[in-house]
């Protein structure tokens, strides 16, 4: 399966492709709006997807997405079965451990959303005897598991959209996420039907981290100068700020908390 949708994802990203320095970048196939979506052809599109194109386009790097399930972005990026993860993975201490990051090229709010029929906050008193999902392998499981010691069960899942089924089918009672990929939910008919904002997560860096950035190996300094050469030049020269207002009507970038 992973090898059909490699075929048909296998973008290639910047100019100058048959001269330029190719690089496997990550990302988990799933459905993650705004950030990574597919088309009815299978192509990937978003936000992400246009800022991956624009630093790549920016350091004259072929850039290839490269599927692979989100539990083994880590794992294929140690093992040189890719050479970059971009996909909205924050950067934290415990990762850092096994990987290096990038400089960061988003942060948004950490949420927590439920059922309208019941009435709470994102506060461990607010989640008490409450069943949470979350995406498995995600500062939000992580979170979720340091915070909400009272919750009645800490439900993960493989994807962030089979978390939001559950809660929609009754199933859960709350999901932690990304702010603005849970506010996408909350727009689709599903969401509207469902459920609502909760409120957001009080901060904690040492588990959410300072932001999103690209995952890498921690001996790959050169391709790391790059993408921060790049991060820097979109910022700079506009590129950015014209993605994202197609997408936002405000900048993602220096918002307070962030995504997975």
């Amino acid at each position: 399966m992973l090898a059909v949708l490699a075929t048909a994802v296998g973008l290639v990203l910047g100019a100058g492709a048959a001269q330029a320095e190719q690089v496997k970048v990550g990302f988990s196939p799933e459905a993650y709006p705004p950030f990574y979506s597919q088309d009815a052809s299978g192509n990937w599109g978003g936000w992400e997807v246009e800022i991956v194109n624009a630093i790549c386009a920016e350091q004259k790097l072929d850039c290839v997405l490269t599927p692979i399930p989100w539990d083994g972005l880590i794992p294929a990026l140690t093992s040189k079965k890719i050479d970059a993860i971009m996909n909205s993975m924050s950067i934290t201490d415990e990762r850092k451990k096994t990987i290096d990051f990038s400089d960061k090229y988003y942060n948004t709010p950490t949420a927590v959303i439920g059922s309208k029929d019941q009435k709470f906050d994102a506060s461990p008193e607010g989640l008490k005897g409450k069943i949470v999902g979350v995406q498995v392998s995600t500062v939000h499981a992580a979170y979720a598991k340091k915070h909400f010691t009272e919750a009645a069960e800490i439900k993960e899942y493989q994807t962030q959209d089979e978390a939001n089924q559950d809660l929609s089918a009754g199933r859960i009672d709350a999901t932690q996420a990304d702010s603005i990929a849970l506010d996408a939910f909350l727009k689709s008919d599903g969401g509207k039907a469902c459920c609502d904002l909760k409120g957001y997560v009080a901060p904690d860096d040492e588990v959410l981290g300072p932001g999103v950035g690209a995952g890498l190996r921690k001996d790959d300094a050169a391709l790391k100068d790059k993408i921060n050469a790049g991060i820097k030049a979109i910022r700079d020269n506009g590129k950015y700020a014209e993605i994202t207002k197609k997408y936002f009507d405000f900048d993602v970038y220096g918002a307070a908390a962030q995504s997975n």
